[in-house]
């Protein structure tokens, strides 16, 4: 009943920029928390970066500085510009929302991207 779909992965240079999205679509009646993940081959997945329907924002220390966070309520839309990139920050990128459904908005429940592939070379 509810999708979220990333855009914006690829290839890029050590020290360059890529910006992520992803969009909410289906049955929504409201947002709360939407959030970057990222996961490296081997490694678990961690935290990238949160933001709140309120606009408060969270950042995993290796990003802080380099990496912004940013919504488009009207859209269901969240973004992650990522500057100054470094091959460490190579990894699968997920999107998540805590997001109540239409007919059940007293509940919240908890939804994934599929991924989308950020590679960094040096």
């Amino acid at each position: 009943q509810v999708q979220l779909v990333e855009s914006g992965g690829g290839l890029v240079q050590a020290g360059g920029s890529l910006r992520l999205s992803c969009v909410a679509s289906g049955r929504i009646f409201s947002i709360n928390t939407m959030g970057w993940y990222r996961q490296a081959p081997g490694k678990q997945r961690e935290l990238v970066a949160t933001s709140t329907s309120a606009d408060s924002t969270n950042y995993a220390d290796p990003v802080k500085g380099r990496f912004t966070i940013s919504r488009d309520n009207a859209k269901n839309t969240v973004y992650l510009q990522m500057n100054s990139l470094k091959p460490e920050d190579t990894a699968v990128y997920y999107c998540n929302a805590e997001i109540s459904i239409a007919h059940m908005k007293s509940t919240i429940f908890n939804y994934w991207g599929q991924g989308t592939q950020v590679t960094v070379s040096s």
